[in-house]
């Protein structure tokens, strides 16, 4: 499974991006998709999760300001980020697997926020 990540960039504090995840290769294997994203000196986290049935799930960080959300036909899963924080600057990545989603990894994507 190849994953290729989207959409990164900078953003004022408030401002949307909206990030995509185009995934080849064995997709079939693949029922949760997800992003994690990176911040200098921290630990990696989980900001949310798709299933292949629709079912979603979000860090607190992120509840209430992203939505991720999936197209099947095309095999790409987004993440729409509003009221962005300078705290969400971080390396996205779009990952994926068959039971946990953090099977295959993306590239990652850089976010920052700022003025």
């Amino acid at each position: 499974v190849q994953l290729q990540a989207s959409g990164g960039g900078l953003v004022q504090p408030g401002g949307s991006l909206r990030l995509s995840c185009a995934a080849s290769g064995v997709i079939f294997s693949i029922n949760i998709m997800g992003w994690y994203r990176q911040a200098p000196g921290q630990r990696r986290e989980l900001v949310a999760t798709i299933t292949i049935s629709g079912s979603t799930n979000y860090a607190d960080s992120a509840k209430g300001r992203f939505t991720i959300s999936r197209d099947g036909a095309k095999n790409t899963v987004h993440l729409q980020m509003n009221s962005l924080k300078p705290e969400d600057t971080a390396i996205y990545y779009c990952t994926g697997g068959t039971f946990h989603p953090d099977d295959a990894w993306g590239q990652g994507t850089q976010v920052t926020v700022s003025s």
